[in-house]
């Protein structure tokens, strides 16, 4: 059965959990109870005790196994509360902080973050001196935010010019604007006038944004669950087919698919669906060597193209 690293990871977590209420489990035993194979289960052994509430060496899972039993000696050292360290103290400070400062935060939420901001200050102690010495600021997308906040709150239309890398152009469009949220980067949903549809918009590739005085009216439309990630490719979607080297195994990590197929090179060939295959292009790009897409044929022969032309570029004027 092909597995990535999600899915690895979350199998592990149980893992852990399995093994502290069992000690001295046999390996056939939960090879058996997490449905993989033993030398899989010995693989996710060979991890554990790389993985802990820290780097530090006391921090980490003590596992090993003799072949036939699992055994966890330090599960009660693992299990006691946690403390944030000095790094990890400052890191949060820093980013709490820097948070607080953006354009458009409602002043109801900048207000509660500063209050968890104290109190982590309190319970970090000398730790959160280092903290006052570094800051953090927003700058390219935090007017946008504070436009697209505030258009979504007086239900007024947006005016955008939006750069999107699948045509590599810039576009001007109206759009009313439904909801702001995070995967990653900062979006907005919102049914754009000039197609007619809903639309996503990355915050960071709109280049100009103007509020307008027509209202926003948006159709009633049921809010996608982004629980399963910002793209959901749905079974009417175009196919795609694209072969890796071993250096783009990443791709099947980052990208949904119905198939990951091993080849003799140590590579995969991943089927996929996307409602925009032309998006793929710039993957084919950045894969380089390590990929090519496959099918369909017109996709890939503009994708090569692309590499044609990318490769032209600098053999040009310096």
């Amino acid at each position: 059965m092909a597995t990535n690293a999600i899915d690895q990871t979350r199998r592990m977590l149980s893992l852990v959990t399995y093994l502290r209420e069992r000690p001295g489990a046999h390996v056939q035993d939960v090879a058996r109870a997490f449905g993989i194979t033993e030398d899989e289960l010995i693989s996710d052994l060979d991890v554990l005790p790389m993985c802990g509430t820290s780097f530090r060496g006391g921090d980490l899972l003590d596992i090993d196994t003799d072949g036939d039993r699992i055994w966890w000696h330090n599960p009660d050292d693992v299990a006691e509360p946690l403390r944030f360290a000095a790094d990890e103290s400052t890191a949060l400070l820093v980013a709490a902080r820097a948070v607080a400062t953006l354009p458009g935060l409602r002043e109801s939420d900048r207000q509660a973050l500063l209050r968890a901001t104290a109190k982590l200050e309190t319970a970090a102690g000398e730790a959160a001196a280092a903290s006052s010495r570094l800051s953090v600021t927003f700058e390219s997308e935090g007017g946008v935010f504070a436009d697209v906040d505030r258009a979504i709150s007086e239900r007024r239309r947006l005016w955008l010019r939006y750069y999107s890398p699948a045509r590599d152009e810039l576009t001007e469009r109206e759009v009313d604007p439904i909801r702001l949220f995070a995967v990653g980067h900062t979006y907005m949903e919102a049914w754009c006038r000039l197609s007619e549809d809903r639309r996503t918009f990355r915050l960071d590739r709109v280049a100009e944004i103007r509020l307008l005085d027509e209202p926003s009216a948006p159709p009633e439309l049921e809010l996608r669950d982004l629980s399963e990630g910002l793209v959901q490719p749905a079974a009417e979607d175009p196919e795609v087919v694209i072969e890796v080297g071993p250096g783009g195994r990443w791709v099947a990590e980052y990208y949904p698919h119905d198939s990951a197929e091993e080849l003799a090179d140590g590579g995969l060939r991943i089927t996929l669906r996307t409602p925009d295959p032309a998006s793929l292009r710039r993957l084919a790009l950045r894969l380089g060597g390590e990929g090519r897409i496959v099918a369909p044929q017109d996709l890939a022969r503009s994708a090569q193209s692309a590499a044609r032309a990318a490769l032209a570029a600098y053999d040009g004027p310096a």
